[in-house]
């Protein structure tokens, strides 16, 4: 099976491309939904986020003020990694399950919709990364235009985020949102064939022969690595020139 981890930034049109992806009937995996699935009341990663932050950031019903909690993180750094270091590795083993049950319906691909691909390094995981792209100052727009905020408000919000031109700079595949939805829909079929034809037979293989998939795993794992410090080391040589 072919893990396809699938990003994007702010108002660059992921979610899009998510659900146009799901409409040719691949299973997708989407981080946001599982983030808000680990913290349901009765949940481990709830309970550790109650003891670390206190009472106060459940509403009544005893369900998570996102909100609040949100306040509490936003301008300290230091509160924002305890609430990653319970919030990610809880969601990284939904994630996993859920990519162990495509697996086990037989899925030629699975599509991991992860905003923070990149940056949490799940990019070093999967088989393919495909980032959804467009121009800083179109993203800069989209996003005025949404929320209905200045200038100054949207730029705040985008310099918060690793800079859509460097997550490309990781990117197997990359789908070009600055066009119309025609173009996008287009792009989408396309990056879908694509990804059908990587899978190849071998997906099968893998199903009924479960050693084979794990040693498939392995061996595209350490390739992509060898790939990346390859180009690292590319990198360097032209920067020292």
């Amino acid at each position: 099976m072919l893990v396809v981890g699938l990003t994007g930034g702010i108002s660059t049109g992921k979610s899009t491309v998510s659900s146009l992806l799901r409409g040719h009937g691949l299973p997708i995996v989407d981080a946001d939904v599982l983030a808000r699935k680990v913290v349901e009341p009765g949940t481990p990663a709830l309970a550790q986020i109650v003891r670390a932050f206190g009472p106060d950031v459940l509403r009544a019903d005893g369900t998570l003020d996102r909100p609040r909690l949100g306040a509490l993180v936003f301008a300290d750094e230091a509160r924002r990694r305890v609430l990653n270091a319970i919030v990610h590795p809880a969601v990284r083993r939904e994630m996993f399950w859920e990519v162990l049950k495509c697996w086990w319906r037989g899925e030629r691909v699975c599509v991991l919709d992860v905003p923070l691909l990149i940056e949490g390094g799940l990019w070093k995981w999967v088989g393919k990364v495909v980032v959804v792209y467009c121009s800083a100052e179109l993203q800069l727009q989209r996003l005025m235009k949404r929320d209905n905020s200045t200038r100054d408000e949207a730029l705040s919000r985008l310099n918060a985020q690793l800079p859509i031109a460097e997550k490309v700079q990781y990117a197997d595949l990359v789908i070009d949102n600055s066009g119309s939805l025609q173009d996008l829909e287009r792009q989408v079929d396309q990056l879908v064939q694509r990804l059908e034809e990587d899978a190849g037979w071998a997906w099968r293989l893998s199903w009924l022969f479960p050693p084979w998939g794990v040693a498939s795993a392995v061996w595209t794992l350490s390739w992509r690595a060898l790939r990346r410090r390859s180009k690292a080391s590319s990198k360097k040589r032209s920067g020292k020139r």
